[in-house]
């Protein structure tokens, strides 16, 4: 199924011909707004970080974008307007949210006075009764509140999602809150591990670490928990794995897809801060972190993983390298081909997406660094990690060069050979 054949049937379950919906993550909705227009009520983006206009156009005069006053957001909601029209923005005043924002936690009276504002506008349908939880279409949801039905997708990264504004919401709307391994950050996430050079990659940061039976392993940002999942398929248990979060919602969700894929008795998940591990010293033979620094302060975590290992502890790295070009292979003209190979630059104030992690490693206290800048590809261009790095890239072209970029990746598509690959920074430390 499609993902908006899913929400379809989320919503038929329900009893719910129109509802509105609410999102961070416009792949998760461009597939319903552009061949289900009429199911939508109210639309309301917050703070999308990547938006391709096309897919909304029949939508657009029932639009809310939500967008930080500087950022990532800010721009490409600016840049989408003009091509959307009737839609209408509002700016959250001193604000910038990076993927990993928890916003409506740091913005929750702005961002439900918008809500509250808008959608009342537009026509949804009022249920009678929906079950407070339950599955459909591969979705899981949970249900509060009573009046128009309005549907909450997950943001990418925020810790408490939507929680800081659902008690509001639900003196005025039927809430529902979907949820599960096809959507959101989870999505991706889990999209991402199973690309083929990705879990290469990774196999070759655990080589490299060659953790021995016995020895204990910390995952510091597991997310969806799809590596961890790897690991204890791969080690069994002759491995103790901790995998640790600062996000509750993505620990929740990485345990529910641990017990279904069986090795929830492998994996310990735990919530702990990167910066700040609530671990003694030496607690761990090996320990691992995948896309995690480029949103903290990276040398304290650096030094935390040093601390937390025991001597002779082996401790590998991989983020995202902003300081090299991405590369789609498609036939382009060679100013628009030079445009998209920049990567999206996203790393926070103390962050690092370049090559200085190998020299802030040692820094750290490691020794014997092994360094490897690896491409990861991706081939899947109906899947959502595809949806959120080409969505990036179409958020920044007008709409002459989102024609020429469709009928690029249209004759791709049809040679069998439409993919991208992107460049990462991965190393391993040992103490």
């Amino acid at each position: 199924m499609t993902l908006a054949e899913r929400l379809i049937t989320l919503m038929d379950h329900l009893g719910l011909a129109r509802a509105h919906v609410a999102t961070q993550m416009t792949g998760d909705v461009a597939g319903l707004a552009a061949t289900a227009p009429e199911r939508m009520g109210g639309l309301v983006l917050c703070v999308p970080s990547r938006l391709d206009p096309t897919p909304f156009s029949a939508v657009s005069d029932r639009m809310l974008m939500i967008a930080g006053a500087r950022g990532m957001t800010a721009e490409v909601t600016a840049r989408a307007q003009p091509r959307l029209p009737g839609s209408r923005r509002l700016v959250l005043a001193d604000y910038d949210a990076p993927g990993w924002a928890d916003v409506v936690t740091d913005r929750t009276g702005p961002i439900i006075e918008g809500l509250t504002g808008f959608l009342p506008a537009h026509d949804a349908s009022v249920p009678v009764s929906v079950p407070a939880m339950g599955t459909a279409g591969g979705l899981t949801y949970r249900t509060t509140g009573s009046g128009p039905a309005l549907l909450l997708l997950p943001f990418f990264l925020a810790p408490s999602q939507w929680d800081a504004a659902i008690p509001a919401l639900s003196e005025r709307f039927t809430v529902i809150v979907p949820g599960g391994r096809h959507l959101g950050g989870v999505a991706a996430l889990e999209d991402r591990a199973m690309a083929p050079s990705y879990r290469g990659m990774v196999r070759t940061l655990l080589d490299t670490m060659a953790p021995r039976p016995g020895d204990t392993i910390l995952d510091v940002g597991c997310g969806s928990g799809a590596l961890d999942r790897m690991l204890a398929h791969h080690y069994g248990a002759a491995n103790r794995l901790i995998a640790t979060d600062l996000n509750p919602f993505l620990l929740r969700e990485a345990a529910a897809l641990a017990a279904e894929d069986g090795v929830d008795a492998t994996i310990r998940f735990q919530e702990a801060n990167a910066e700040a591990l609530p671990f003694p010293d030496a607690s761990f033979d090996c320990a691992f972190t995948v896309t995690v620094l480029e949103e903290c302060d990276a040398d304290r975590a650096l030094r935390e993983l040093w601390r937390v290992v025991r001597p002779g502890g082996r401790v590998g790295v991989i983020v995202r390298a902003i300081d090299m070009p991405q590369w789609w292979h498609l036939d382009l003209p060679d100013a628009l081909r030079q445009a998209v190979t920049i990567p999206p630059q996203s790393v926070g104030s103390k962050g690092v997406a370049d090559g200085s992690l190998y020299g802030r490693m040692r820094e750290a206290g490691f020794g014997r660094v092994t360094c490897f800048p690896s491409l990861v590809t991706l081939d899947h261009p109906d899947g959502p990690i595809w949806r959120y790095r080409e969505d990036h890239v179409l958020a920044g072209l007008t709409e002459a060069e989102t024609t020429v970029w469709r009928r690029a990746t249209d004759a791709a598509r049809a040679r069998g050979l439409l993919f991208m690959a992107h460049p990462m920074h991965c190393a391993v430390g040992f103490k």
